[in-house]
């Protein structure tokens, strides 16, 4: 467990209290399902639920003989039972309680994580609005391009973090899945119907084919779904510490009252939530693969998929749902500097409207290779001359040509550049 990054909410679903109660949860299950058709006393699953009770402490000194978790939990179980407890466990094996009860738990899991994007994106819904106009540069390779607004980039991030939404509902549906169906998943010594009535009382589907385990195929989808997911915060972290670079600032995470930057020098305010974010988005990524490497195992089961999803499951997603959480937080107080932004937009001295001027040279006549060499070399001279580059154009003899000072001067307005971000926004927003 990765301790100081662990929510409340997430943290009860992946402590050992809550997977043996899981385990329980489907073992009582189970007996129902003997009990509807009518081959386990009725009554006995009810006698069960009230009885039963585990202490983790002694599963352990169980253990400690056993050396089989689930033996030594159902050992402990029945010391808390009467001859009910015989009918524990009948005709299933330790998988069909471990994988049906991992369903629960990643479905829940799934259910928390996707309320945390909801909550997202509402923050980013209102955050787009409000900075809908506020222009900015755009940049490719680092370098400015175009201008863009702030708004325009928020809305970005909602629309993928949007497609996570949906890539997260479709992996909770595909680990929902139970199996209780038996030694080599069979059905030889437990019927069908079984398994049907079981994962029907506990919220599952069951698989429509199963060895002695759930197929590890539907692990995988999930957690590399989570991996997808924590790229996105990272994507988002990432943008946000280039925004609160000294030589940028156009936009920082809230610095609080008290808060420190650093032990040597107290003038620093730095993007630590966001490089938080960044390295645990490392981490769920590099779980992912292990989910991947235990798709292969040997016939109808092995265990050394069992050893890697102990961290793996609970650790991935407890650190999602704190990034997730602390993202939130980020973007909720998210400080924009619009004054800064307006600035950056204006460091290279006009050059960055090279491409109207190139493309409206065109539409008077000019050819297009000629119009960009000629639009280039002005573009040229005013980055290594520090010259206003509209004033280069306004003097070029070939643009002279095709567009007079007024035309010019019209292609600078940077206004232009986010004249369809209405018709953007009903597409992000009011679909």
């Amino acid at each position: 467990m990765i301790g100081r990054y662990t929510r409340k909410e997430m943290g009860d679903l992946w402590t050992e209290e809550a997977k043996f109660s899981r385990w329980l949860e489907v073992e009582i299950a189970i007996c129902e399902g003997w009990e509807s058709i009518g081959e386990m006393p009725k009554g006995t699953a009810e006698k069960i639920r009230r009885k039963a009770k585990f202490d983790i402490g002694r599963i352990e000194e169980i253990e400690r003989t056993t050396r089989h978790d689930v033996v030594a939990f159902l050992e402990n179980i029945k010391e808390s039972l009467g001859e009910e407890g015989d009918y524990l466990h009948f005709g299933v094996t330790s998988s069909d309680t471990i994988d049906t009860a991992m369903a629960l738990a990643l479905k829940r899991s799934a259910d928390i994580l996707i309320n945390d994007i909801k909550e997202i994106l509402t923050t980013l819904k209102n955050r787009a609005f409000e900075f809908k106009d506020t222009l900015m540069i755009g940049r490719s390779h680092g370098i400015h391009g175009e201008p863009i607004s702030f708004g325009f980039v928020l809305a970005l991030w909602h629309a993928e973090m949007n497609r996570n939404l949906k890539r997260l509902e479709d992996a909770k549906e595909i680990v929902s899945y139970g199996k209780i169906s038996g030694s080599m998943g069979t059905f030889a010594n437990v019927p069908i119907e079984v398994e049907e009535y079981a994962c029907k009382v506990l919220g599952l589907k069951p698989a429509p084919v199963s060895s002695q385990i759930i197929q590890r195929d539907r692990y995988a989808q999930y957690m590399t779904t989570l991996a997808i997911v924590a790229s996105t915060v990272e994507k988002i972290a990432t943008q946000i510490r280039h925004y609160q670079r000294t030589e940028v600032r156009e936009a920082e995470e809230l610095f609080h009252k008290g808060q420190k930057g650093s032990s040597s020098m107290p003038h620093k305010r730095n993007p630590v939530l966001s490089e938080n974010l960044c390295g645990l988005a490392r981490l769920v990524r590099s779980n992912s693969i292990a989910a991947l490497e235990n798709v292969a195992l040997w016939h109808e089961r092995d265990i050394s998929h069992s050893s890697n999803e102990r961290v793996i499951l609970p650790d991935s997603n407890i650190a999602l749902d704190f990034m997730l959480y602390r993202l939130n937080n980020v973007l909720k107080n998210l400080v924009v500097y619009k004054d800064n932004m307006f600035k950056n937009l204006n460091l290279t001295r006009g050059v960055i409207y090279s491409q109207r001027v190139m493309l409206n040279l065109v539409e008077k006549g000019a050819d297009k290779m000629e119009a960009y060499e000629a639009v280039q070399e002005n573009a040229m001279k005013s980055w290594e001359e520090g010259l206003n580059f509209m004033d280069l154009l306004k003097e070029d003899d070939f643009i002279k040509k095709y567009l007079t000072h007024e035309e010019i001067e019209e292609l600078f307005n940077p206004y232009y550049y986010i004249s369809k971000i209405d018709d953007i926004f009903v597409r992000v927003f009011d679909d």
